[in-house]
């Protein structure tokens, strides 16, 4: 076994491990960044967020060209295919892509070497290194970052180790549509792919064990969305218990059980099992060091420090939020921290998100409800898109902005909207909620006409007409 010395290892190249081994090392940092899957990029490249969002383009482009008469266009052959191996083919690609790119990118950084395979620690200050290929390795550190990630959860129904019933990430390789598909569990993955999957042709049904679709979300938006989901043709079953998974010829069928109703039996080609992730902490060998993590993942302080001096954690290892984006924010920051920097560790109450749902669902900072919780005494700015220019134009204006402020202060604490194009919006909503900018001064802003922004600066006007304190 060779042995070397380096000033950081890094476990796990995703969203969150990558940018920081390559800040650092960018600053003159020596780096051993370790990945154990077949590039950098993590679940959110390789299992989750992109390929989704690869095959939701797909399911929009198609429902575009099936809504062209409303735009006066009239197709001569008004049937498209699906061509589900291109689609896959497609993927693959991206994926290929931005994988190369960022292993490209770390490559020209000198002090920054990039293995694939895994890494175990051996005490507080030295780790096993076994490539996918080539010799193990021993390598001392004098700090280490943990960013493992996480796995999708299998709940203990009996039959989820049947074929057809597949996790969020089985289901991205999948060979084929299936013509009927079960969701298990009404979270943002669930309604993402459960849409995607209705639009390209199967007929889906979604379980959900609470008594509403999205959890968290703004309770109206998740109620608008499910709305719009049922109108669909989606399938939509809250207060659900899942009793068991059978085989049956052909397929599969799924028993449920609905809080006040008759019991549910449902039959399905494929069971997709998306009812949450547990953050990866298996074979990292924790048990020698002083870090401790319990069901929710590795614990840290508030500069991300665990139990053992020297030792980080960032990204779905330490729990919700569960976001890329998230787990990028959390190792820049821990990366200037580590390099005596100032830094500005992220925030939950400041967070965005965008449910890629049809059409999609944005937030950033806190929901009416939750502020209320905090103790907050807020009101809510509130814009309806059926009367903005822009979205009548792309014929998508059934839609809702809410933008939840502070009575005293009108600083805003939260965006919330629905609308397709949402996504593209909570950049604006990100800097407001980050900065608490008062309403005051996004209706001051000038936004361009036609845009969907324009929503932020009129709902915005609309709460300057309720006085300070009322």
């Amino acid at each position: 076994m060779s042995e070397e010395t380096t000033d950081v290892l890094v476990v796990g190249g995703g969203p969150g491990g990558t940018p920081a081994a390559m800040a650092l090392a960018r600053a003159g940092k020596r780096v051993v960044l370790v990945e154990r899957g077949p590039g950098l990029g993590g679940t959110c490249l390789f299992e989750g967020c992109i390929p989704s969002k690869i095959f939701r383009e797909s399911a929009r482009r198609l429902r575009e060209l099936r809504e062209a008469d409303a735009f006066g266009l009239r197709m001569a052959d008004p049937e498209v295919q699906v061509d589900w191996a291109a689609i896959q083919a497609r993927k693959r690609a991206i994926i290929e892509r931005r994988s190369r790119a960022a292993l490209d990118r770390a490559r020209r950084i000198p002090t920054l070497s990039v293995v694939f395979g895994t890494a175990e620690l051996l005490s507080p200050r030295s780790a096993r290194i076994k490539p996918h290929t080539g010799e193990v390795r021993e390598v001392g550190f004098e700090q280490a970052i943990l960013a493992p990630g996480s796995i999708p959860v299998r709940p203990p129904i009996p039959g989820v180790d049947l074929p057809g019933v597949l996790d969020s990430e089985g289901i991205l390789d999948d060979e084929r549509i299936p013509e009927r598909l079960v969701v298990i569990g009404g979270g943002p993955i669930g309604v993402e792919l459960g849409q995607v999957f209705r639009t390209l042709g199967s007929e889906v049904h979604i379980l959900e064990i609470a008594d509403h679709i999205l959890g968290p979300v703004d309770r109206e938006l998740a109620e608008r969305l499910e709305a719009r989901m049922r109108a669909d043709g989606i399938g939509i079953t809250t207060g659900c218990k899942v009793g068991a998974i059978e085989a049956r010829t052909p397929g599969l069928q799924v028993q449920a059980q609905a809080a006040g109703s008759e019991a549910l039996t449902l039959s399905a080609d494929t069971v997709l099992l998306v009812t949450g992730r547990h953050p990866r902490v298996e074979g990292l060998g924790l048990e020698r060091t002083a870090v401790r993590h319990g069901p929710h993942g590795i614990e840290v302080d508030a500069e991300l420090q665990t139990a053992e001096p020297g030792i980080y954690a960032v990204g779905d290892a330490i729990g919700h939020p569960m976001f890329a984006h998230w787990a990028t924010a959390q190792g820049l920051a821990l990366a200037r921290h580590l390099l005596g920097m100032p830094a500005a560790f992220p925030r939950p109450e400041t967070n965005s998100a965008v449910i890629f749902s049809e059409p999609e669902l944005g937030m950033a900072g806190l929901t009416e409800e939750e502020a209320r919780a905090r103790g907050l005494d807020v009101d809510v700015a509130r814009y309806d898109y059926a009367v903005d220019a822009r979205a009548q134009i792309a014929a998508r204006d059934a839609g809702l902005l809410k933008i939840v402020y502070e009575r005293s202060r009108r600083r805003v604490v939260g965006v919330h909207a629905l609308v397709e194009g949402a996504g593209e919006l909570m950049g604006e909503a990100a800097l407001l909620v980050a900065h608490g900018l008062p309403v005051e001064a996004v209706a001051a802003a000038i936004h361009p006409h036609p845009t969907l922004t324009e929503s932020f600066g009129q709902a915005a006007r609309n709460a300057l007409m309720t006085p300070p304190g009322h």
